[in-house]
């Protein structure tokens, strides 16, 4: 019997600098995801949290946050890569979460200006996601050349991205049903 409930898949802008390119890519995978039957959706820019950086953990919860993430079924986290690492401030909001992200799958979209389209900080990102409980998908979305790959004003100039996306979103919401069915049927330590 397939749950006929919508999963629920934010969308995560991991950075708050200006001038960023992966905001272009948070907007593609949003409208992509968005487009998949049973699938709904909402794009996080990290700028626009309420969380203090003046503290740390589950003390300075964004209340909104918090409750996105409960609700979530997977996660999307469109990453760039900032000298082979992500960035602070993602990790910063990341951690003000933790039972919030249990057993919910995660799929990682990084953004480099180079050629290696994100590869080192999702790479970095794997183990952080395990300590948050969340399980990663195989499939990772690699944006390399970002200032090529869309026109200033944010139109994808390379529909390979949109094919990759395609192999990309099955995974994770494959992964998402079936963490949500374990999640909802199945007690905890396999109980």
């Amino acid at each position: 019997m397939t749950d006929a409930r919508p999963l629920f898949i934010p969308v995560i802008l991991g950075t708050t600098r200006q001038g960023r390119m992966s905001e272009h890519v948070a907007r593609l995978v949003f409208d992509e995801v968005v487009k998949r039957e049973g699938v709904e959706s909402e794009l996080i820019d990290i700028r626009e949290l309420n969380i203090p950086t003046g503290d740390a953990g589950s003390g300075i919860k964004d209340a909104k946050f918090s409750e996105t993430c409960m609700r979530a079924d997977a996660f999307v986290l469109v990453v760039p890569e900032y000298n082979h690492g992500y960035p602070g401030m993602l990790k910063h909001v990341l951690d003000t979460n933790l039972s919030e992200y249990i057993h919910k799958a995660v799929g990682i979209c990084g953004v480099s200006a180079g050629p290696f389209g994100g590869a080192r900080v999702i790479q970095n990102l794997l183990p952080v996601m395990r300590e948050l409980g969340l399980v990663t998908i195989f499939w990772d979305g690699n944006f390399s050349s970002v200032q090529s790959a869309f026109d200033a004003s944010g139109k994808l100039l390379e529909a390979a991205y949109v094919r990759r996306l395609d192999k990309f979103f099955k995974e994770l919401i494959w992964m998402a049903r079936v963490l949500r069915h374990g999640r909802e049927q199945v007690a905890a330590g396999g109980e």
